[in-house]
């Protein structure tokens, strides 16, 4: 997991980098209910972001305009962002989907990532679209990834809306597609065992990281380095899997001899490129036995749980020299 902090100004985005943030979120949280930050605040912060911190923008809830998003998209493009966030709340899912694709053709010849969002309490306003459909919205939209965030400001946050259970459904099957993922919305330090078991590629926050949790005080930096070691700190230890997903016949060795037909080497993928990586493989050849390389223990549960749901079978596990885990999958 990735932290992103969302980041008002040059300022901010100092403090968010001082702390350790993977990736920096410009965005106008003044501009209804949040919107986009002006290109010239994105150029200021792109420059002081050094490598790898990722530099990100925001542009919100966007208006039922297609050629004004598409030329926004665009911009964010020429900008080099590496990513833009398109959110809808209210609106037609043929609408939103129409949308997207315009966005997609936007970007054609730009590296940016195109990430398309809902607000998970988007039902409670009439007309909103549901945000369990963002999954399929991401793929027929031709998105990279997605965001799934909240717009209220009284208290309630992700889980609120949207149990763990249902978030975990759709992370799973987001990244069974190749497509990245990531969950906002008010999340704070108790909810990280949550978002761990969940275990989405890009955890985003601001009040949580905020100078006395208040996310109109702006970001700080002592703040961000804290929720950045819990996170980490859940990334290193990993998960005890579910009792759901049974490792008894798993062999579960320090070494052996015993290697795939076909090699997958995860390091420096996300959770996502693994899965999908897996997927493509087993759907090319169901024959050849699989083994692949997994540097965060976190992303070990994400794939038992793949292949459960797909009924493979986890032949073997085993720690190689360079700490890293290997798994032996049989389609």
């Amino acid at each position: 997991m990735l932290l992103l902090v969302s980041v008002q100004n040059v300022d901010e985005a100092k403090q968010a980098i001082k702390g350790g943030a993977d990736i920096v979120d410009v965005k106008n949280l003044q501009e209804a209910l949040v919107g986009s930050a002006h290109p010239n605040i994105f150029k200021d912060v792109k420059k002081i972001a050094p490598d790898p911190i990722h530099s990100s923008l925001t542009l919100g809830v966007v208006p039922d305009q297609i050629g004004t998003v598409a030329m926004a998209v665009h911009a964010a493009g020429l900008l080099k962002a590496t990513s833009v966030k398109v959110g809808f709340m209210k609106t037609e899912y043929s609408f939103a989907l129409e949308t997207l694709l315009a966005c997609r053709e936007a970007l054609e010849g730009s590296n940016t990532m195109l990430i398309g969002s809902l607000f998970a309490d988007n039902l409670i306003y009439e007309g909103g679209l549901d945000p369990s459909l963002m999954v399929d919205l991401s793929v027929e939209g031709k998105c990279d990834g997605f965001l799934i965030d909240t717009l209220v400001k009284d208290g309630r946050n992700l889980f609120d809306f949207i149990p763990e259970s249902e978030l975990k459904d759709m992370v799973m099957s987001a990244k069974s597609r190749g497509l990245s993922t990531a969950l906002s919305g008010h999340l704070k330090l108790s909810d990280l065992d949550e978002l761990a078991r969940i275990n989405p590629d890009i955890v985003g926050v601001r009040g949580a990281v905020c100078s006395k949790g208040d996310r109109d005080e702006g970001v700080y930096w002592e703040a961000v380095n804290h929720f950045k070691s819990e996170l980490d700190r859940r990334k290193s230890e990993g998960l005890k899997f579910s009792e759901n997903i049974s490792l008894d016949k798993v062999s579960n060795k320090t070494s052996h001899n015993f290697k795939g037909e076909v090699v997958i080497d995860g390091k420096g993928k996300s959770c996502a490129g693994i899965i999908a990586a897996l997927s493509e493989q087993i759907n090319l050849d169901k024959t050849s036995i699989v083994e692949v390389i997994i540097p965060d223990k976190l992303n070990t549960y994400d794939v038992f749980l793949w292949a459960k749901n797909d009924n493979h079978s986890i032949m073997n596990q085993h720690t190689d020299e360079d700490g890293n885990l290997r798994i032996l999958v049989k389609p």
